[in-house]
């Protein structure tokens, strides 16, 4: 029989991860229905969010542009860059109410066009631009997992990926045993995660996962710039986590610090889903509440 140390309880987050494969694959649905309110080729864009929102919105404009598809910037709602001739403005927000969100948008020039993906009905953002609603993968727990990753499919539909082989990865990471196929990071004292394209955002979300958590020392960066300083932190007993393929020589430089390296050759999205696993293991470990991280809520409200 298992240990206590080996299962988690049963959480939010862990139901909400457990659905993404499936998120996912309707995704597909959900990018042909608001076809004409998303990104059209040629389009200058600006992606716009606030924390997970954010390294979403730097996925897809990582994405997108190498997909060819036209100029994409990322933008954090607080300091939104405005009068660059964007022709669409897509903005990313789980609760509806953050409030940089919505001066934001409220922001943006007439006639110019506004796009907002959130899964919370009535709520303020949806009434300022073109609404993608998909509550169905609203969360219970204030940590974003499938809304995020969901949305990220969704662009990833849209932008012509067959998403069909990451789904099959997702569902393989999750029939795994995660005590055992996380074994080399549960205890890690520190893990930097890296990677290159949208893999390197991902391994920012993957870092902010574990730190909200379970208060987790993570960093996150491009692979090609590990090397250039931050490499100085790798020791034994540490982690370092790499998303996507390995930039040349990078196993080696990491071996020689005594770091633990993770690597797998699947896609960074359906790796993520390792990092989710990662998080429940760990803050059961902790005896941490991971549905609610301390000093953090569902949406940011600032005063006027």
């Amino acid at each position: 029989m298992p240990t206590s140390a080996d299962t988690t309880p049963a959480t939010h987050l862990a139901t909400e991860v457990s659905t993404q494969p499936d998120d996912w694959a309707h995704a597909a649905e959900i990018a042909a229905a608001h076809r004409a309110v998303l990104p059209q080729p040629g389009e200058r864009v600006a992606v716009v969010g606030c924390g997970t929102s954010l390294f979403m919105s730097r996925a897809i404009a990582a994405l997108r542009e190498e997909a060819g598809q036209g100029l994409t910037d990322a933008w954090p709602a607080s300091q939104l860059r405005l009068g660059r001739e964007y022709d669409r403005y897509l903005f990313i927000c789980r609760s509806g109410t953050t409030t940089e969100v919505v001066r934001a948008m409220e922001q943006v020039p007439d006639g110019v066009a506004r796009t907002v993906v959130c899964s919370s009905p009535g709520t303020p953002v949806l009434e300022l631009g073109d609404a993608v609603l998909i509550d169905e993968v609203d969360e219970k727990s204030v940590v974003q997992t499938r809304f995020a990753t969901t949305t990220l499919a969704i662009l990833r539909w849209h932008l012509g990926e067959d998403l069909t082989p990451v789904i099959a990865q997702a569902r393989a990471v999750l029939a795994e045993d995660p005590a055992a196929s996380l074994a080399g990071v549960r205890r890690a004292e520190q893990i930097s995660f890296v990677g290159m394209g949208f893999g390197a955002a991902i391994a920012d979300e993957a870092g902010l996962k574990l730190r909200e958590s379970c208060q987790a020392w993570t960093e996150g960066y491009l692979a090609t710039e590990y090397r250039h300083g931050p490499i100085s932190i790798a020791a034994p007993g540490r982690a370092v986590w790499a998303f996507g393929a390995l930039e040349p020589g990078f196993a080696d430089d990491v071996a020689v610090t005594g770091a633990h390296l993770e690597h797998r050759d699947i896609d960074p999205m359906a790796d993520l889903v390792r990092v989710q696993q990662l998080c429940l293991l760990r803050a059961a470990d902790l005896g941490l509440d991971a549905d609610h991280p301390r000093n953090l809520n569902r949406s940011i409200i600032l005063e006027q």
